[in-house]
C-alpha cells in the first residue's frame, strides 16, 4: 500500500525524545559518564554564580554538554552549534533541552562559556572524569608518556608588527600596507622578504600572547602556542593537559610539572618521551624525582645510558608512548584545534584541556566494556 504524502505542521505533536535515540547509540554511554562527572562538579559551579535574585543564565551542565557535542561532531562555531541544537533531537536529548524549548542565542552562549574560565572548569572536568571509581581502575599509576604539539594561533603573520619603540621595517610601515591594513576592501599585499622578525622585536596585534615559532629546520614559522599532554600507558588516556607559550624549553618544563604530582610515592615511575626530551638537565631532574626517564636516545651525545635501556620496560615505553599522538590527532582534527578559534592563552588553554577530556570520553565506553567482568 502506498503511503500518503502528508505535509508537516500539525498543531500538536507529542515527542518522547528518549524513545527517538536508539538504545545502542554511543552517546548514551558517554552521557552517563558526563552526568556523573557534572554531579561531582556541582559545588564548583555554585561558586561561580551569584545567589539570590537575577536573570537565570544557561545552566553550566547544559553548556558543557553542548560544548562536548561541538567537539564530538567537529562543529566550527557557536553559531553553527546553536543552529544544530535548534533542529537536532539527538543534540537536544544529550544537552537536556525539551523539543519545545528554543535554542540559545550564540552570543549568549559564548558569554556564559567565558564565565567558566574563572573557575578552571576544564581542568576540573578532566580530573572529575578520571576520578570516577570505574575509570580509576583503568589507569596506570606507574607508567606515563609526555609530548607536546603546536596549536596555531588565531592570528595571521600580517598582524606580526614591530613592538612600540622598535624600529619599523618596510613591511611594518603603514604606507605600504604593512600589517594587513585594509585598502579597497581587502588586505593589502605585504612583502616580508629581507625583514628580520623575532619575538623580541615583534608582536601580533591580533593575539599579543602568540609567539612566532618554527617546529624544525626548513619548516615555516607560525604564530602559535604549544599544547602538552601526559598520558598513562595502560589505557592511553590523557591524565593532564595544559597549554603554554612556545619556547625551546617549554615541552621539557611542562613534562616536569605534569609528572611531579604522580612521582610522590616510594616506588619509581616511568616517563616515556621522544628525542626532544633527551637533555641532560631534564634526565637528571627526573631521576631526582624518582622517575625513570624512558626517553628516546639521540644518535650523538645522548643523556640516556645502559642504566635505563637495559630494562625491558624501556622498549615497552618507547612503543606505547607514540599513542599520545593519537590523542593530539583527535584534538586537532575532530575537536578542531589545529588552529584555535580563541584569542589569548587562557581561552586556548581552556579549549585544549576540555578537548582532552572529550577525547577520554570518546574512548571510555569501549574501555569500560572490555574491563567489565
Amino acid at each position: 500500500m502506498r503511503g500518503s504524502d502528508r505535509r508537516s505542521g500539525e498543531l500538536f505533536s507529542y515527542v518522547d525524545v528518549e524513545t527517538r535515540v536508539r538504545l545502542d547509540h554511543p552517546l548514551r554511554r558517554i552521557r552517563l559518564l558526563v552526568n556523573e562527572t557534572l554531579e561531582a562538579l556541582s559545588g564548583e559551579f555554585a561558586a561561580l554564580y551569584a545567589t539570590g535574585t537575577g536573570r537565570p543564565s544557561i545552566p553550566p551542565e547544559m553548556l558543557l554538554r553542548a560544548m562536548l557535542l561541538q567537539a564530538f561532531y567537529t562543529i566550527r562555531s557557536e553559531r553553527q552549534l546553536m543552529e544544530r541544537l535548534e533542529f537536532d533531537l539527538l543534540f537536544r536529548w544529550f544537552v537536556g533541552l525539551s523539543p519545545d524549548e528554543p535554542a540559545w542565542d550564540h552570543s549568549t552562549f559564548s558569554k556564559n562559556r567565558d564565565r567558566l574560565l574563572d573557575g578552571e572548569i576544564a581542568a576540573k572536568f578532566l580530573a572529575a572524569v578520571l576520578n570516577q571509581p570505574k575509570v580509576k581502575r583503568l589507569l596506570s599509576s606507574q607508567h606515563f608518556s609526555a609530548d607536546g604539539t603546536l596549536i596555531e594561533a588565531w592570528a595571521s603573520l600580517k598582524s606580526f608588527k614591530p613592538k612600540p619603540g622598535e624600529v619599523e621595517g618596510e613591511a611594518g610601515s603603514p604606507e605600504d600596507g604593512g600589517g594587513g591594513d585594509r585598502a579597497g576592501g581587502r588586505n593589502a599585499e605585504v612583502d616580508f622578504k629581507g625583514e628580520r622578525r623575532s619575538n623580541a622585536t615583534h608582536r601580533s596585534t591580533t593575539d599579543p600572547e602568540a609567539r612566532l615559532y618554527r617546529k624544525g629546520p626548513g619548516m615555516e614559522a607560525k604564530l602559535c602556542y604549544i599544547g602538552h599532554g601526559l598520558m598513562e600507558n595502560r589505557s592511553g588516556l590523557i591524565v593532564d593537559a595544559r597549554l603554554t607559550l612556545v619556547s625551546g624549553h617549554a615541552e621539557r618544563l611542562a613534562a616536569l610539572e605534569m609528572i611531579a604530582p604522580h612521582a610522590e610515592r616510594p616506588r619509581a615511575i616511568t616517563l616515556g618521551a621522544d628525542k626532544g626530551y633527551d637533555v641532560a638537565d631534564l634526565v637528571e631532574e627526573l631521576r631526582t624525582l624518582n622517575v625513570r626517564p624512558h626517553v628516546a636516545q639521540k644518535r650523538l651525545h645522548s643523556a640516556i645510558d645502559r642504566r635505563t635501556t637495559r630494562h625491558a620496560g624501556y622498549a615497552t615505553s618507547q612503543r606505547i608512548r607514540k599513542r599520545i599522538e593519537e590523542a593530539f590527532g583527535w584534538i586537532k582534527t575532530i575537536a578542531g584545534l589545529r588552529k584555535t578559534r580563541f584569542v589569548g592563552r587562557a581561552r586556548t588553554d581552556w579549549a585544549f584541556t576540555f578537548a582532552a577530556a572529550a577525547y577520554n570520553l570518546v574512548r571510555l565506553p569501549k574501555l569500560l566494556a572490555k574491563a567489565s567482568p
